[in-house]
């Protein structure tokens, strides 16, 4: 049964170097501590070149000019590590989480589906870099082979099945101890094995099991059976929660949007990466900006938040160029000196670029108002939406694009005017509030007719008014004096004979309100000359005018 194990070397850099790839082919170093007792808790092979090492002092460490370094982010490797575990689960469902650097995984049954062992482990190496990690990889027939190897070869490395002792012999001796943290046994351990002369994992094998169990007891076994590359170690899988977040801590605040989306692209394009990994898809994304201050520029607004309107490359993450002033208030999700956005996408999405362009809308329209010194986003996988359509089913603009273009409108023609209209569960006249649009996916066959098919109607604003015939207290005939533009090359006046006419519904306003209306609706059918036509005829019964609100189409 084959396993594999990913390991990440140096895993406190590569998590820093993960969010900034500008470093990868640079000495970096991570320190931890408070000032002044800043020590370096991890470099990176450039670094170790240059002399710098791990336990020196952040003034020790300044001394030399090629290194940079930065402060250790916990925020920043648990991003690392989930993208670790998405790229595992991606080839298997088996995967044990064995530490902040380390996974491994079953490989049996994956040869139908990606091909031999070594194809597998090269592609697992791909995947990672795809998710900006660079990482060992090893595949074995027992996972203490595959683990000791991952941690003791650069690269991908596969060590063949009964072979194990001979490929793993010449790694040193404190591997075997990599994979646990360090202890004062394991350190009395090495400090046995280096006044014996073992220096590598052969020498190890090489003793007599019988002289070795009289010294180490039942530990040395285990020791010498792991560099064998041999154990009873089981794989226990886990099961983590599908969250997929990136966060960025800045070393300097920014105050363009510029450098804002350049941060956002590459966090979208590695939340999307591990997204596609576990075939899944974007539902919402939400966006947590932590500000310098939580001072702010613009008095609150009500505007909706999921509004957004075009961008431009100069364009300040707070309004105006003088200093912010002290605000005590907070809006469109501003609270405690953070900065919330959501955006609610119609259909499952998968596209950085998309998903970019709504985030530069969105914050130009809504701008944090104070500089931001941490980024934090979001996205609420979903299955992804089939990509064949029905033969029958009417052809509808990709989702993309159409998001995209609501978007833009909405800062054409103001926040909260453009989508579908729904209307209000109230008797009031013409109420209805305009919601996020979002495409039906339901597919109707030629024959069948849709369920929530309705009659629209043209409404008339100014409404217009009409002479009233009345026989037997219902509505004979109406004329009006004006014309009536119903298209654009369309324009005439509503005369004619009422052949149909349902009514009246007696409606009212909010009778709590004082300016509260009442009024009469008929639904007639006139005949006019280009044919029959339904109209919505409204009576008022306060200042008793007969209008004509609309028509039906």
């Amino acid at each position: 049964m084959p396993f594999a194990c990913i390991f990440v070397p140096d895993f406190h850099v590569e998590a820093i170097v993960r969010a900034e790839p500008e470093l990868r082919m640079r000495a970096v170093g991570v320190i931890e501590g408070k000032p002044p007792l800043q020590k370096i808790c991890s470099v990176n092979e450039e670094a170790r070149r240059a002399g710098i090492s791990v336990g020196m002092t952040k003034l020790q460490a300044e001394l030399c000019d090629e290194v940079v370094l930065r402060e250790r982010s916990e925020l920043q490797e648990a991003t690392a590590h989930a993208a670790l575990l998405d790229c595992a689960q991606s080839f298997s469902p088996r995967v044990q989480d064995a530490g902040a650097d380390t996974v491994v995984f079953d490989l049996s049954g994956l040869e139908k589906l990606f091909g031999t062992v070594p194809k597998i482990a090269r592609q697992i190496s791909r995947r990672a870099a795809e998710m900006g990690l660079e990482v060992n990889v090893a595949a074995g027939a027992t996972i203490e082979a595959a683990m000791l190897a991952a941690h003791g070869f650069s690269g991908v490395s596969i060590v063949p099945e009964g072979k194990e002792a001979d490929f793993l012999g010449g790694l040193p001796v404190k591997i075997l101890f990599a994979d646990v943290p360090s202890s004062t046994e394991a350190d009395e351990i090495l400090e046995t094995f280096r006044r014996w002369g073992v220096l590598k994992c052969r020498d190890l094998i090489a003793l007599p099991e019988v002289d070795l169990s009289e010294r180490l007891g039942q530990r040395g076994l285990e020791l010498r059976k792991k560099a064998c590359g041999m154990g009873q170690r089981t794989l226990v899988p886990s099961d983590p929660p599908l969250a997929f977040e990136e966060v960025m801590e800045l070393e300097f605040p920014l105050v363009l949007l510029e450098p804002l989306a350049f941060l956002l692209s590459r966090m979208l394009d590695q939340l999307c990466a591990r997204l596609q990994a576990r075939a899944l898809a974007a539902q919402e994304l939400r966006l947590e900006l932590t500000l310098e201050d939580g001072s702010f520029l613009r008095e609150p607004s009500s505007s909706t938040p999921d509004q957004n309107i075009e961008t431009t490359k100069d364009t300040k993450l707070h309004q105006g160029n003088q200093p912010i002033p002290n605000r005590s208030h907070f809006e469109n999700g501003r609270s405690g000196g953070t900065f919330q956005r959501t955006i609610h996408l119609p259909v499952p999405l998968l596209d950085a670029r998309t998903f970019l362009k709504l985030l530069q809308l969105d914050l130009k329209s809504n701008p944090p108002g104070a500089p931001v010194v941490k980024v934090r986003l979001q996205i609420e996988p979903a299955k992804p939406r089939p990509g064949q359509n029905g033969l029958f089913t009417p052809s509808s603009p990709e989702p993309e694009k159409l998001e995209l273009t609501l978007a833009r409108l909405s800062g054409v023609v103001g926040e909260g005017r453009a989508g579908p209209p729904q209307l209000l569960d109230t008797h009031r006249r013409e109420a209805f509030e305009m919601c996020h649009f979002t495409p039906s996916l339901a597919k109707v066959a030629d024959w069948q007719a849709p369920q929530n098919l309705v009659m629209a109607l043209r409404i008339f604003r100014p409404p217009v008014g009409v002479v009233v015939t009345h026989e037997g207290g219902r509505p004979s005939y109406i004329s009006s004096q004006e014309r009536v533009r119903f298209y654009a090359a369309d324009s005439r006046q509503i005369r004619g004979e009422v052949l149909w006419a349902a009514g009246p519904w007696r409606s009212s306003g909010d009778w709590w309100e004082q300016d509260a209306w009442m009024r009469d609706e008929w639904d007639v059918a006139l005949q006019e000359k280009v044919g029959i036509i339904l109209y919505r005829l409204v009576h008022d019964l306060v200042g008793g005018e007969w209008t004509v609100d609309g028509a039906y189409d």
